[in-house]
């Protein structure tokens, strides 16, 4: 089995960059050419009968790496205007090798000052090689007006490195950023570049590592790693020919308070379609005659006392606690028999909510999921929500810090994590899972999952990806109008590799 692909920040690629320079022997301005040829390669597959190139450099290293690409435009006989932003006179090092290669090929660039307006647009295509992957502060006044003079010109866009204005660490713009087409990025990927607000901005993405040696990668450890549903399916538990339902786990789903009965259903129908064995749902009487009536296979035990409850909790191989849950009497009275118990357990939602307002001791042994959106992941770490969107793999660093166990922070790009360990990240899923009842659903494949005797972090991250594919897989149909249960309806398909990414 393959590794999954390897993320990193910003910083540490800038550091492979000077590591080739400085121990493999490599000139700055080789890697530089094999940069642009990339990058120009790009726009030749992209768009081959594209003729006309406008080019927007900076006076760094990335503004480097468009002269290069302007240069072999012209020797391919394309027309090829350069506007730089800044002076000539502080260009200099191997981009100013590079500029004085286009201009002796030809080419010509027009000069702009920071006071002057953005140039007027006319092209085929676009390069952006503006700022690349440096800077993590908010852009300068002159490039917010550059960034949207680009993306109010309607021209498709190739990013060199990065879009300006993205934050390579975070996804984040700052505040504004170039929204393209296509994004080439070298060396190796950067984390940020595959969450956050990414998606928005980047593009098809495609990753040249200037064909430089493995070991430039292996003198960084990777923040963080791409999840590949290809090779997570693998890790779901085989089944031989004398299978039982009891060797597929019993979930228990507790949740379904008064007016919120869909959600614990949704999370039981998911447990069940990810292969559990049996499904309890311990609910609120009215929710559990709904249940049933929905989906026959669901075990609903109307529950009223807490030695009820702990009867349900002891036949249970795991428990999926939170969707619907409420923060009423009842939902305080089942989340303190769960805790008294600590069976593996995947705390969603109000759940949540109700844990935040206790202490992580509370949580023992570490079998335990955790799934916040960002704002329960602010409730559970006690900041505000905008620090957990500033930077995510922060965010969920601090909560498996303080919380142990696996936790999932969900949003696009949807963060897995375990104590001390490089994050995994998922780029399945599409907007259309922006609905209520997407994350019951998440909840209830990774109690499935659990109960099948998967660990807590295995679960998390094959959960996550499964729950996203098939999320991808039911938008074939109109990704807007996408509902839980449609994702629900998919599962069945993706878990047993019918279906699966395009």
């Amino acid at each position: 089995m393959t590794e999954p692909l390897p993320l990193y920040s910003g910083a540490q690629v800038r550091q492979m960059d000077r590591y080739a320079i400085a121990s493999l022997g490599l000139q700055g301005y080789e890697l530089m050419e094999r940069a642009g040829l990339a990058a120009f390669g790009v726009l030749t597959d992209t768009w081959p009968s594209a003729r006309r190139l406008q080019v927007v450099c900076g006076t760094g290293n990335n503004g480097g790496d468009g002269w290069v690409v302007a240069r072999l435009a012209l020797e391919a006989g394309w027309t090829v205007a350069v506007e730089l932003l800044g002076d000539v006179e502080r260009i200099q090092s191997d981009a100013e090798t590079a500029l004085r290669a286009f201009v002796t090929a030809g080419g010509t660039c027009h000069s702009r000052q920071p006071a002057d307006q953005p140039p007027d647009f006319d092209a085929d295509v676009l390069v952006d090689a503006l700022c690349g992957t440096g800077g993590v502060g908010d852009l300068r006044p002159e490039h917010i007006a550059w960034v949207q003079a680009i993306n109010d010109s309607g021209i498709p866009v190739v990013a060199i490195d990065a879009p300006t204005g993205l934050n390579v660490d975070t996804g984040n713009p700052r505040p504004v950023a170039v929204r393209a087409f296509a994004t080439i990025t070298f060396i190796a990927p950067k984390k940020g570049l595959f969450t956050g607000s990414a998606g928005d901005f980047v593009g098809a993405l495609r990753i040249d590592n200037l064909g430089l040696p493995e070991q430039v990668l292996a003198s960084a450890q990777p923040e963080a790693y791409l999840s590949d549903w290809s090779q997570l399916r693998r890790q779901l538990p085989a089944r031989n020919v004398a299978h039982h339902k009891g060797l597929s786990g019993h979930v228990l789903v507790i949740g379904g308070n008064t007016g919120y009965s869909g959600a614990a259903i949704l999370a039981a129908r998911a447990a069940l379609r990810s292969g559990a064995g049996l499904v309890s749902l311990a609910t609120q009487p009215q929710t559990a005659c709904v249940a049933v009536a929905c989906q026959a296979e669901i075990m609903a035990h109307p529950i009223d006392n807490v030695a009820d409850l702990k009867a349900l909790l002891s036949a249970a191989s795991c428990v999926v606690i939170g969707p619907g849950l409420g923060r009423d009497r009842w939902a305080q009275m089942c989340m303190s028999a769960v805790l008294e118990r600590s069976p593996a357990t995947v705390f969603d939602a109000d759940a949540l909510n109700l844990l935040a307002l206790d202490d992580p001791a509370s949580l023992k042994g570490g079998n335990h999921i955790l799934t916040p959106h960002p704002g329960e992941a602010a409730r559970l770490l006690g900041v505000a929500t905008q620090r957990i969107t500033e930077d995510r793999f922060i965010a969920l660093r601090e909560l498996t810090d303080r919380w142990r166990g696996a936790c999932v922070l969900k949003g696009s790009g949807t963060l897995t994590g375990q104590p001390g360990l490089p994050a995994r990240l998922c780029a399945y899923g599409n907007p259309g899972m922006a609905s209520g009842g997407m994350g019951d659903v998440l909840a209830g494949i990774l109690g499935g999952l659990l109960a099948q005797g998967l660990d807590v972090f295995t679960a998390a991250e094959l959960g996550v990806s499964a729950h996203a594919v098939a999320g991808d897989v039911a938008a074939r149909q109109g990704a807007r109008g996408l509902l839980p249960s449609d994702v629900i309806d998919a599962l069945r398909g993706v878990l047993a590799g019918l279906d699966g990414p395009q």
